[in-house]
């Protein structure tokens, strides 16, 4: 990732009021782009976008939902991007088990809104469509899944962003790439860092119950899962938006940016390993009454290392370390924007 390309450009982020979408929008306006965002309000309080206050370094910010076809479009009209990043979604396993209609619509239904707003807006060069490493078919393998295995899911989820993959390659094949865009789908791990208050993600929860100062109760220990810092993604698609812009035709495809190898471990290391950070953190094994998740998840990034030049960055324990001290910071009131920026930074430096 250089940088250069992105001082000036505008570009249309959906999902900016999210964790994810809050640190790419940030990210993105550091690095002197005009950033034009698309989401609903808030899913949590607090919340990344209030504690960065990022309402007031934005060039645009609309708040609808992906179902509002006419509001989407008119906001990409308005906007006149070059660059798209797709990150809107309905995220978590457990919630798309309470509300499958719900998940699909957001999943599936707004990606086909979204790309059909694309194709209707002249400006647009470059798409990334952030989907997610549940989209592959899980069949429990000690090894990482490469961008050409079968898409799957046994849960509405997984099956809705398998979908949404699906979508994008049927929407570049028959209508964008034809007219010169590059699009293509990035699939990352578990993503951790500063600003994540949903629920049911295990690292936000781990807080939760080291500041009420009572023991995380934990389902599944020994799930292993492809856990990152949330800038190693971001690089990855950064980086694709890039090589996208520059040439379409070669990088019109899906990415995998996973963790290294060594860095899926199980819940129970990554907990012992926060306590490190966070010496009142107590967990204990609870059983397990939830739905099905896969047990076993890892990904292999080999294209976007040798085609990108792209590489994780942090380990696990510095990620956890940054998350702690994120966290530490917004509790002792501290200005988030800053600290934020001054993570970004140090991700950057070689």
């Amino acid at each position: 990732m250089s940088g250069a390309m992105w001082r000036g450009t505008r570009v249309f982020l959906t999902g900016h009021t999210g964790f994810k979408g809050g640190w790419l929008a940030l990210w993105l306006e550091s690095l002197g782009a005009k950033v034009y965002g698309y989401a609903l309000p808030p899913p949590t309080d607090p919340s990344l976008f209030e504690a960065v206050r990022l309402e007031r370094k934005l060039s645009g910010h609309t708040l609808a939902d992906l179902a509002d076809r006419q509001a989407l479009e008119r906001a990409i009209q308005a906007a006149r991007p070059e660059v798209v990043f797709h990150l809107a979604a309905q995220p978590l396993v457990r919630q798309a088990y309470a509300q499958p209609v719900e998940t699909y619509l957001t999943n599936v239904m707004g990606t086909v809104h979204l790309l059909e707003a694309v194709r209707q807006c002249p400006s647009v060069r470059t798409v990334v469509n952030v989907t997610t490493d549940k989209c592959y078919e899980n069949q429990g393998w000690a090894w990482g899944y490469r961008e050409t295995d079968a898409l799957g899911g046994l849960d509405p989820y997984a099956s809705s962003k398998a979908c949404a993959e699906l979508i994008t390659a049927a929407f570049r094949r028959s209508y964008l790439a034809a007219g010169g865009l590059g699009v293509a789908t990035a699939r990352a791990g578990n993503v951790i860092g500063g600003g994540d208050w949903a629920a049911d993600r295990l690292v936000p929860d781990a807080l939760r119950a080291l500041d009420a100062g009572v023991p995380l109760e934990v389902r599944a220990p020994d799930s292993v899962r492809p856990w990152q810092h949330v800038l190693e993604p971001l690089s990855g698609y950064l980086s694709l938006a890039e090589h996208l812009h520059r040439d379409p035709k070669g990088h019109g495809e899906a990415w995998n940016f996973g963790p290294a190898e060594g860095d899926a471990h199980p819940v129970s290391w990554l907990l012992d390993q926060l306590r490190v950070f966070e010496p009142g953190l107590h967990w204990r094994r609870v059983p397990d009454s939830g739905p099905h998740e896969a047990a076993f998840l890892r990904l292999d990034s080999s294209q976007a290392r040798q085609r990108l030049g792209w590489r994780p960055r942090w380990d696990l324990a510095r990620a956890l370390q940054l998350t702690a001290e994120w966290h530490r910071a917004w509790k002792e009131g501290r200005d988030m924007t800053e600290m934020s920026l001054a993570q970004i930074e140090a991700y950057g430096k070689p």
